[in-house]
């Protein structure tokens, strides 16, 4: 082995060795220059670490603005769970801030999914999810109020399913659900913690309780760089 693969090894083992201390941090690399002065190494030694490091996984790139460790995805599968199950599977700590919780007109859209007139109130709440820290999700969601007399005096910083199910015995068990892209506007980016027009995943959902009713309406924007969705198909039929 050469000199300069020796170093190289070595520089990629060291910069491997700070990610594993605290991989959920998005956190950026010296540069290439800054590494070869630290190290002792050539501009091209620490090129090639880095790069083995992208090509690995272990961090990426953004053209101008340098190179970052790249944080855990989170796939989440077709089930109907909650963004705090799908956080607590994952070894992942759910946390939750308010941004708005307000009554006020459901309106012609909301009122026609939730099947209420659109003068009846509906309960509205927009929050950040977070997991480890890191904001995830920017979701605003409506319920009829009716159904959730008092909930604006509720502690609103964990699962919305839970607390339907705990303090109005609503369960929700199953959903239409539409999931698209789109790309995050400058207030949501913001929120979100990522450049304006970074790519997401919108999910928009009507769910329902075990009597079919229509007890929320949800619209939920996903950074793209850390959620997927993964589907389970079959294939049906006589083949071709």
């Amino acid at each position: 082995m050469s000199r300069a693969e020796t170093k190289h090894e070595q520089l990629r083992s060291a910069l491997l060795g700070l990610i594993e201390q605290d991989p959920r941090r998005e956190l950026p690399l010296p540069s290439e220059r800054d590494l070869a002065a630290e190290f002792g190494v050539s501009r091209m030694t620490a090129r090639m670490a880095v790069e083995e490091l992208a090509d690995q996984g272990f961090v990426y790139r953004v053209q101008g603005r340098g190179t970052f460790v790249r944080q855990p995805w989170v796939s989440k599968s077709l089930a109907l769970t909650s963004f705090t199950e799908d956080m607590r599977a994952r070894g992942m700590k759910p946390a939750t801030k308010v941004l708005a919780s307000a009554e006020r007109p459901a309106g012609a859209a909301a009122g026609s999914d939730l099947k209420i007139s659109p003068a009846d109130p509906v309960i509205f709440l927009r929050r950040v999810r977070l997991a480890d820290g890191v904001p995830i999700c920017l979701e605003a969601v409506e319920l009829p109020a009716a159904l959730v007399p008092g909930m604006l005096h509720e502690v609103l910083t964990g699962s919305l399913y839970d607390l339907l199910e705990s303090s109005y015995r609503i369960r929700i068990t199953h959903a239409e659900q539409r999931i698209r892209a789109t790309v995050l506007d400058q207030e949501e980016a913001g929120l979100l913690g990522v450049a304006p027009v970074s790519p997401a995943l919108l999910v928009e959902r009507v769910s329902l309780d075990r009597a079919g009713r229509p007890v929320e309406r949800a619209r939920s924007i996903y950074r793209a760089d850390r959620y997927d969705y993964r589907v389970a198909v079959d294939r049906r039929g006589p083949g071709r």
